[in-house]
């Protein structure tokens, strides 16, 4: 490993591979100062287990198990989902339990008015299965949706807060799927810790209550929404206790009656009725889009990379074929002896990231809509050859899409979408052996903003693209009714001779794909522990400007990069990493720059 003798990182990587908590420690400490304050009292009561797992993370250490794990968001769902594994449930039970509680206690991130994506691996047959349950396209929606009357795409946050954005659920319609195919639990008491925290109320986070009064005037356009995060006219404050009866009814109804309880009747005509009537901005969903909504099981993506195969969700997801790109064309380079602090290794990291970026722009969209090269993509011989474009000591000056091998011919123009980060993502071994890596979202944090039965609508819609062609070429990514919009969500399940190795996934926009990238060339390459992976100062790189994490042991790549040719861009990079290894034993990590754990027996 050829660091840099005295650099920080050096320096803390070496006492961290030497079996100290140094590295991850001084990350922890740098990527989220206020984890010193981050105690059990944060949330109300905690468990001594799950204390312990905080204070692991903030010593910058795994938690390690034997039988069962999940790495989540928030310790309370954590919790709820450690209460179903540790009864004999699957990791499909504990899922639905951490959802439930996760829409509750962070609803700004994921809930049942958005939707997920799920990889599993299933022990009895060993196969990688995944689950869609992206939100859909409402059958009244037109391509020009996100245009003015004059053809040009609206603002942002214009299409964003409303009715317009909102795209069918499919959280719970995925929370029954797995529950189908691979629960043991009784369905209705998934559900107990949510009903009882959100009847009880629950202790906000500081984190909650800065982003509710981060986004106060957004918030503040719908009554449901403002009564309910600004009760008696102020924003929640961290430690106020919050109660949410509404939410507690509607997962009663679910709890008895299926998720045909969301999709039908008063809860599905309330949903109808807050999108087509949202002030100023209403939107197009129907009773019919809610009744009509199916999860699709996929084939998995999996694509090699050194002794691995890294699977996850394919299309519409662009998560996995966009991170099996990058790894594809760094296969053939030792990023092992360059080490982490080296900046040709981040020269060859982020190039990859900006070939496979443009290629992602070009092609990657629904493809029960638009035909994709999907093979083509992954094929090692064309991920050869495009690695052969690092080759070179600088950044590359400008990158365009590349040939994949096509079934037939398309002639498509570039992508336009905006997505920015929000999301959670949900890791989990259960004590059969099954892993589940999930990926959930309502989109932008807090959605469309509007609030029904206790839950955020998501703003879905506006990760299609606004434009719908591009010099007279389609845009793969361009909205139509039923289409499923194009995401970067990663869940992902490294696999190693046959079996699960590492569980990952995380929130964060269109970085998501660089983060998980990231941690897996971390875990695989540079032989940090997940703990260590997932608290690593983040670089991305997406579209030729080199993000790198404020504050970190990293910034010293800053003028070696500038001096190669990127332009650099200090700031604030906010992942939400959840990962579990999986060897002789289980060990879990908890992203530092969120309030997450990893819990295990």
């Amino acid at each position: 490993m050829h660091n840099k003798i005295g650099s920080p990182l050096a320096v803390a990587l070496a006492l961290a591979l030497a079996g100290t908590p140094a590295f991850a420690q001084q990350t922890a400490d740098a990527v989220a100062p206020e984890a010193a304050t981050e105690t059990g009292s944060t949330f109300g009561t905690l468990s001594d287990a799950a204390l312990a797992a905080l204070a692991a993370k903030h010593a910058g250490t795994p938690v390690e198990a034997q039988n069962w794990m999940v790495a989540a968001a928030n310790p309370l769902a954590v919790e709820a989902g450690a209460r179903l594994l540790r009864e004999g449930g699957t990791a499909a039970d504990a899922m639905v339990a951490v959802q439930a509680v996760l829409g509750l206690v962070e609803p700004q991130s994921s809930g049942l008015g958005g939707g997920a994506f799920l990889v599993w691996y299933d022990a009895d047959s060993g196969a990688v299965t995944t689950l869609d349950g992206r939100e859909t396209a409402p059958l009244e929606a037109t391509p020009t949706l996100f245009q003015t009357p004059d053809g040009e795409p609206m603002g942002f946050f214009d299409a964003v807060v409303g009715g317009r954005s909102v795209g069918t659920p499919g959280t719970p319609a995925l929370m029954q799927a797995a529950h189908d195919k691979w629960g043991r639990s009784d369905w209705a008491g998934l559900f107990s810790e949510a009903i009882a925290l959100a009847e009880g109320g629950f202790t906000v986070s500081p984190r909650l209550a800065d982003l509710v009064s981060g986004d106060a005037n957004r918030l503040g356009r719908f009554k449901a929404t403002q009564d309910y995060f600004f009760p008696d006219g102020a924003a929640i404050e961290a430690g106020s206790t919050l109660v949410n009866t509404d939410y507690a009814n509607t997962l009663r109804l679910i709890a008895a009656e299926g998720a045909e309880a969301f999709y039908t009747g008063p809860i599905a005509s309330d949903i109808v009725a807050a999108v087509r009537t949202a002030a100023g901005n209403p939107g197009v969903l129907s009773s019919a889009d809610l009744a009509l909504y199916t999860v699709k099981e996929r084939d998995p993506v999996c694509v090699p990379y050194r002794a691995h195969e890294i699977c996850g969700m394919g299309p519409p997801s662009s998560g996995v074929l966009t991170i099996g790109q990058i790894l594809g064309m760094l296969d053939a380079f030792d990023l092992a002896a360059l080490g982490p602090d080296s900046a040709e290794a981040w020269r060859l990291i982020g190039d990859a990231s900006r070939l496979a970026f443009a290629d992602r722009g070009l092609y990657m969209a629904d493809t029960d809509f638009v035909p994709m090269p999907t093979k083509g993509l992954v094929d090692p011989t064309y991920l050869q050859e495009r690695g052969q474009l690092l080759q070179g000591d600088d950044a590359l000056p400008e990158v365009t899409p590349g040939n994949p091998e096509w079934d037939h011919a398309m002639d498509l123009a570039p992508d336009e979408s905006l997505e920015l980060p929000s999301t959670s993502h949900i890791s989990i071994v259960d004590s059969y052996g099954n892993a589940l890596s999930m990926t959930t979202t309502i989109e932008n944090g807090f959605g469309s903003r509007l609030f029904v039965r206790g839950f955020l609508l998501n703003n879905e819609l506006t990760d299609f693209s606004f434009r719908t062609h591009s010099d007279g070429r389609p845009i793969a990514n361009r909205l139509e009714p039923g289409k499923r919009p194009r995401s970067s969500m990663a869940p992902t399940i490294v696999m190693t001779n046959g079996t699960p190795s590492l569980v990952i996934g995380s929130p964060g926009g269109s970085r998501i794909i660089g983060y998980v990238a990231q941690a897996i060339i971390a875990h695989v390459d540079w032989g940090m522990d997940v703990q260590q992976a997932v608290a690593m100062p983040h670089l991305v790189n997406r579209f030729g400007t080199f993000d790198i994490e404020a504050q970190t042991p990293l910034t010293t790549l800053e003028a070696p990069l500038t001096e190669l040719g990127f332009e650099v861009n200090v700031t604030s990079l906010n992942s939400g990493l959840h990962a579990i290894s999986v060897g002789d034993a289980l060990r879990g990590g908890a992203d530092p720059r969120r309030e997450g754990i990893a819990l295990g027996e």
